[in-house]
């Protein structure tokens, strides 16, 4: 199977219409297994997804290096996508930082992880207040000047940022949450990414797996999951939130596919300027996922999501507290 491709901004990226974020095969999710990871990560590549989400501070640091040695002998098959921002000291994330020689810094960092010699998109992890982002557009366009970069992203930015970003260096992509089960998006980000031609990138994309069905209650996951404290999963929002996804999981039944293969194939219906990339360690549910590319939903099966999953309809914040502080909205 080969996926379709599409572009992200209008700088010459180009990537496969689903890729992988790869965050939870070091951490979030469980024990990693990097047998099985690696299994997976040359998987993708075989089923024509060339799209690879990663960071500095996932692991922190071990995330990078699992794909650094996966794609050994490789690195022309696959579009790498990273990101910096984190002040990471005996392996713990302590504080954030967008100075232009920390910048400098941390993508020297993923370069040598990453076994590369070029970063495809770097992405501004959060927008930090403390350093105006045209220092940070303006040090990235330097690196890709230099040949380290070769795109410029942002994640989880806002408009004004976004729009004071572009103007001094193109962003080709935003990274983001949307989904069903997320559409803060739509009101204004949307509108000035295509108003710009900047692509958005989003990642959970099946709600953190709730979009999935194969989910519990927060408190039976151990409390290194990050669904342990995700308020979409607890208490009486676990049960509204069950209720609200009913519809996904009725449409799948009329197509005859999987709940997340509704959510992904919705999505990709949304815009050509849209790339879904769910994370998975395994490799059957990264084949489901690609296969959601074939589903086709009709106008009144589009509607229907849209309307029962609209903002307000899904139960509780999306994150804790003290990660909302960290978004630029």
């Amino acid at each position: 199977m080969n996926l379709n491709k599409r572009k992200l901004g209008s700088q010459g990226l180009e990537v496969s219409s689903i890729g992988l974020g790869c965050m939870p095969m070091s951490q979030s999710y469980g024990p990693a297994d990097e047998r099985e990871s690696i299994a997976t990560l040359h998987g993708a590549i075989e089923l024509g997804c060339n799209f690879f989400d990663t960071a500095e501070n996932y692991g922190p640091f071990t995330n990078e290096e699992l794909l650094g040695k996966a794609f050994k002998g490789r690195r022309d098959q696959v579009v790498i996508a990273t990101k910096f921002g984190s002040i990471i000291e005996n392996n713990k994330i302590v504080g954030f930082s967008s100075r232009p020689e920390h910048i400098r810094k941390a993508v020297e960092g993923c370069l040598r992880r990453l076994g590369t010699e070029y970063i495809d998109l770097l992405y501004q992890h959060r927008v930090d207040p403390n350093v105006p982002i045209e220092e940070v557009a303006g040090t990235v366009g330097d690196l890709v000047k230099e040949g380290k970069v070769k795109f410029f992203g942002l994640s989880e930015a806002g408009t004004a940022n976004i729009r004071r970003a572009h103007a001094i260096h193109p962003v080709s992509a935003l990274q983001s949450e949307y989904s069903l089960w997320e559409r803060n998006l739509e009101p204004d980000v949307i509108p000035v990414l295509r108003e710009l031609g900047i692509g958005l990138v989003t990642f959970s994309p099946l709600g953190r797996g709730f979009l999935t069905g194969d989910i519990n209650r927060a408190e039976e996951y151990p409390e290194s999951d990050t669904r342990h404290s995700d308020p979409r999963y607890q208490g009486k929002n676990f049960d509204a939130n069950v209720k609200a996804a009913r519809i996904v999981h009725d449409i799948a039944a009329i197509k005859h596919v999987k709940p997340g293969q509704i959510a992904l194939a919705w999505l990709l219906q949304k815009g050509n300027d849209i790339v879904p990339i769910p994370g998975t360690k395994h490799l059957k549910h990264l084949e489901e996922n690609v296969a959601a590319e074939a589903i086709m939903l009709d106008i009144p099966q589009m509607e229907a999501l849209d309307n029962a999953l609209s903002t307000g309809m899904v139960s509780g914040k999306r994150y804790p507290d003290w990660i909302m502080a960290t978004i630029d909205r």
